[in-house]
């Protein structure tokens, strides 16, 4: 019960604002485990979210954020703070995520190998989604190159910047750039298939 309080209190203390959760990754790289609770209560759906894009496995993600996380406690002393805690997290979640998929093909994994990987199925779920625009274009993300998909799901769904993007997956702006344009206009032609307007 003591705990809770004293998480409570030091939640309210630290509330949401810039340089609160770098101060997080400083007190856990001190060892301060009520830290560390704070910091995964804050971003461990995003980070899970991120991984199951990636891996399109649930067991799978929920391994991977754990392990983020893990790494997050043991190493948080690496953090040099030149960008965003977030940032660092979803970098960390997409070298797990590629270790990961190599360890499944057991074969090596570029960005021509990443690119080629099929994203098949459509269960009952997915079917039963494609009733409303949200669920056809959630739809039309899986039918996106990985290399796509990560490039979307960074930007729009954990709204980053296209330098932190480039950041996180370690590749150029423009690369980022170019991906987008490809993306987007991948997107537009399976909507306009589907007989939804991508412009309106």
């Amino acid at each position: 019960m003591q705990d809770d309080r004293s998480l409570s209190k030091f939640s309210a203390h630290h509330a949401d604002g810039h340089g609160s959760c770098e101060r997080l990754v400083e007190r856990a790289a001190a060892g301060d485990r009520l830290a560390m609770q704070i910091l995964y209560a804050r971003h461990h759906v995003r980070v899970y979210r991120f991984a199951l894009r990636f891996v399109n496995d649930a067991a799978a993600a929920e391994d991977l954020t754990s392990e983020v996380f893990l790494e997050v406690w043991k190493h948080a002393g690496r953090f040099e703070g030149r960008s965003q805690v977030s940032t660092w997290l979803l970098s960390i979640a997409r070298y797990k995520a590629l270790a990961a998929l190599r360890r499944r093909t057991n074969d090596p994994l570029d960005d021509e190998i990443a690119r080629s990987i099929p994203d098949d199925a459509d269960g009952p779920e997915a079917i039963l989604e494609k009733q409303s625009e949200s669920a056809a274009l959630r739809q039309c993300l899986t039918q996106l190159s990985p290399a796509h998909r990560e490039i979307i799901d960074l930007v729009y769904y954990h709204e980053k910047s296209i330098a932190e993007v480039a950041e996180i997956i370690g590749a150029p702006r423009n690369t980022v750039k170019t991906r987008m344009f490809h993306a987007r206009k991948r997107i537009a032609a399976l909507l306009d298939a589907r007989g939804f307007d991508a412009a309106a």
